[in-house]
This record gives structure tokens, C-alpha cells and sequence, in this order.
């Protein structure tokens, strides 16, 4: 099956980037989403999508305004104009060699490569590597995103494919590994355990 390409990168740091995407493949990245970008050297950076922003441009700023605003108006504006949309993601490890490492990647991809959303067994191969070290980056954005709720997509989504290949203690340890890093942190543990609540697990 052909890979499904989610955009090309905007701009880029060494914690994270923003991909450029049209309306009509915002079906394929969601909040939460693990995704990978490979890069010339063999290398594949991973990161978690924490923001999808779709800005407005002066032809959208008259649509909402008109009266009576047709299906077709409203279709032919999604599908056939460039629509501006950003992706933003947080990197959370990368892997070399076949060898994941929850290690900020050594350098940031550069503009216009692609991003790619994780098939099930990359995001449990990615996850179940190491010791959840990738969770540090999402918790060091604290302030920025909001993490509670990314790690609560994150997990729900993960959970259940990890449950599917077979390895259903993932939940478990994954949330006593959360507690053990946010101790000290009542606020913030206090609204990742909330979001984790709300989340439907099996």
C-alpha cells in the first residue's frame, strides 16, 4: 500500500517542526498522532502532532459573511484552493540503523521534506523502545501545549495498538511512569491523570 504523505515541512527546529498540508488530507494527522519524517541519511525523526491550525485569507473572510453560502462554495473552497493549513509537531525521538532512541534527533529536517503518519506497528515499535523517555519532551513543553490532553490522545491511541500486537501491559506502565515523572508536580499530574480519565480504554 502507497504511503500516505500528511504535508512538507514549513519551517523546523531541533524540538520540533510545522508542516504546510491542504484541507483535503486533514482525514490523516490528528491530535496526538506519532509521526515520522525520513530523512536523506537514512534517519526517520518522530514527533506527536500537539497543534492543527487553519488560518483564514481575505477570499474566506467574505465567504462567512455572504448569505445563503452553498455546499458547492464551500466544497470547491476546501478541496480546490490552497486553504492554509499548519501542522505543528513536537520531535520525540529518532531512529537509526533500525535502532529507536528517545533522544531529541541530531539535526532538524529541512523545509519542504515530507511527513508521514505512523502505521500501527511503527507506533509500537517507536513506543515500547527503551523506557518511555520520549514522554520528557512532552512534559518539557509544559506552558506551551497542552500536554494533559496530547497525552491523553497519545496514550488512547497507542494503548489500543499496543493491545492489538499483544502487549497490553503498555497502559499500565505507561501511567505508572507518568506518576513516577510528575511527583513532584502536583498541577500537572493532577491534569494529565484528568485527561486520562476521559480517555476510552478497553
Amino acid at each position: 500500500m502507497a504511503e500516505i504523505e500528511i504535508g512538507r515541512l514549513l519551517r523546523a527546529g531541533i524540538t520540533g517542526c510545522v508542516v504546510g498540508c491542504r484541507v483535503s488530507q486533514l482525514n490523516v494527522p490528528a491530535f496526538g498522532d506519532l509521526v515520522r519524517i525520513p530523512l536523506t541519511d537514512g534517519t526517520q525523526v518522530f514527533g506527536l502532532i500537539h497543534n492543527i491550525a487553519i488560518d483564514d485569507d481575505g477570499l474566506v473572510r467574505q465567504l462567512v459573511t455572504a448569505e445563503g453560502l452553498s455546499a458547492e462554495v464551500i466544497e470547491d473552497n476546501r478541496v480546490n484552493r490552497n486553504v492554509p493549513v499548519e501542522v505543528s509537531v513536537l520531535f520525540v525521538g529518532y531512529e537509526q540503523g533500525e535502532v529507536v532512541s528517545h533522544l531529541l534527533p541530531p539535526r532538524p529536517p529541512l523545509t519542504l521534506d515530507a511527513i508521514y503518519p505512523c502505521s500501527p506497528a511503527e507506533l509500537c515499535r517507536f513506543t515500547a523502545a527503551g523506557r518511555f523517555g520520549y514522554f520528557r519532551h512532552v512534559l518539557r513543553a509544559a506552558g506551551e501545549i497542552p500536554i494533559g490532553e496530547l497525552l491523553a490522545a497519545h496514550v488512547e491511541t497507542t494503548a489500543r495498538a499496543q493491545k492489538i500486537s499483544g502487549n497490553e501491559k503498555w497502559i499500565n506502565e505507561a501511567t505508572k511512569e507518568l506518576i513516577t515523572l510528575l511527583r513532584d508536580d502536583y498541577a500537572t499530574l493532577n491534569s494529565v491523570l484528568g485527561a486520562l480519565a476521559d480517555c476510552r480504554l478497553d
